[in-house]
């Protein structure tokens, strides 16, 4: 007999009719599948002449350009990348750049405005998705495209929206091939998948434990170097998982700030859970500083808990990270009494843009 929720077979078959727990378990494979179709794609050689990269991007298709431009600075590349969010372009970006716009649906009107300004500055286009416009405007243009078949959650097909990134700058040159194996980050992330997922029980599993802890709580996800925006994933994905607020933060940054606030105001201090993020490549003075935020933090009586994310490189600490996060976000959202998959709020505010 079990205490816990997650433990009954009955709580995934009523709160996941659709299955997102399948799709975040599948995350190796996915990730293994969009590198190999990447790798394949037919680039002209021009593209890799340029002088920095731009991904475009928003929400689960955007959060790849954020972890590659985090991934470029760990392993030395010499090409800045950029994350371009919203409706303009900045006006830096022309034929020196390579542009790769990224929309799952291929419809995200922000991303089809920026590839099409992309496209008129003359900056080296790729189209990452699964049709749509964007698919569209790749056609008109005579411009590669990487489409693939996607029918789950945009946020659940990360490995399209990060790995098939790597790839493609990787094989431009763009990125070193040092600290990047990609079988080897898949092998440590099905071990993690062994150890947490769905069958095995809360007392062993510390995604479900993790899960419990931060249950009415607003968690707080504090990351640093290559970690700043795996804590942003975890952020949007218990927005969307758990239907729950989140935080997330980026040390050294916040130690600059937010600290001043720790205490207040005194009624929400006890509702706050953070979890900090700690990689064995970190930088050893944010190591230092991690060991002191944890401790002001406690001593502010806030809940903090430090998660080692284990890797030989930096690469396989990010998927591993982002998969362990993927799975905490889900069980959390069963025991918020939550559909994991559904995402009514975002489709609403999309119907009424299109409605204008």
């Amino acid at each position: 007999m079990t205490d816990s929720p997650l433990d009954s077979p009955e709580t995934y078959s009523s709160l996941d009719p659709s299955g997102l727990y399948d799709r975040i378990a599948a995350l190796p494979d996915q990730v293994e599948e969009a590198w190999a179709a990447a790798s394949r794609l037919d680039l002209p050689a021009s593209y890799a002449d340029v002088d920095r990269v731009a991904v475009l991007g928003m929400g689960g298709s955007g959060i790849g350009g954020s972890l590659l431009r985090a991934l470029a600075i760990d392993v030395g590349s010499t090409i800045p990348v950029d994350v371009v969010r919203g409706y303009t372009l900045p006006a830096y970006i022309g034929p020196e750049t390579l542009a790769i716009a990224s929309s799952n649906s291929g419809n995200t009107e922000e991303i089809v405005a920026l590839a099409e300004q992309a496209v008129a500055a003359g900056a080296q286009c790729v189209a990452l998705t699964t049709g749509g416009r964007l698919a569209a405007l790749a056609t008109e243009n005579d411009l590669p495209a990487l489409k693939y078949a996607w029918s789950g959650e945009p946020r659940a097909a990360l490995g399209w929206s990060f790995a098939s990134l790597v790839a493609i700058t990787r094989t431009l040159g763009l990125l070193p091939e040092d600290g990047i194996d990609i079988a080897a980050a898949a092998r440590r992330m099905r071990a993690l998948c062994d150890g947490i997922g769905r069958d095995v029980q809360a007392s062993s599993n510390p995604a479900k434990q993790l899960a419990a802890r931060i249950a009415g709580h607003l968690p707080v996800i504090i990351g640093a170097d290559a970690m700043a925006p795996v804590a942003y994933r975890w952020r949007t994905q218990i927005n969307e998982n758990a239907k729950s607020w989140a935080t997330a933060e980026e040390l050294p940054e916040m130690n600059h700030n937010t600290p001043v606030g720790y205490g207040g105001p005194p009624a929400l201090v006890p509702l706050l859970h953070v979890v900090m993020l700690r990689h064995a490549s970190v930088h050893d003075r944010v190591a230092k500083r991690i060991d002191l935020t944890s401790e002001q933090l406690r001593a502010a009586g806030v809940s903090v808990e430090v998660l080692h994310v284990p890797g030989a490189t930096v690469f396989e600490q990010m998927l591993w990270a982002i998969q362990f996060g993927d799975f905490a976000s889900y069980y959390l959202g069963l025991l918020n009494g939550a559909d994991p998959s559904e995402v009514r709020a975002l489709d609403w505010l999309k119907s009424k843009m299109a409605a204008e």
